[in-house]
């Protein structure tokens, strides 16, 4: 099966924990930038009040597309 190639102002789901910042996988994000043609990818976090709570560079592995 392949993956569908994520894009800019794509949602992604965290897979794995970034614990020195608190967050958990299986937190939603939004794509913002992609590097390398998806080696790694600008991922902004927010919360329920619509402000930023993170904005990550994370490698492909730590992302996957889809809510």
């Amino acid at each position: 099966m392949t993956r569908k190639k994520i894009k800019e102002l794509d949602v992604v789901t965290l897979i794995r924990d970034i614990p020195e910042y608190k967050i958990k996988k299986g937190v939603k994000g939004t794509v913002v930038d992609i590097y390398q043609d998806g080696l790694a990818y600008e991922v902004e976090f927010i919360n329920k009040s619509g402000h930023t709570d993170a904005l990550f560079t994370l490698e492909s592995d730590f992302i996957k597309e889809g809510i």
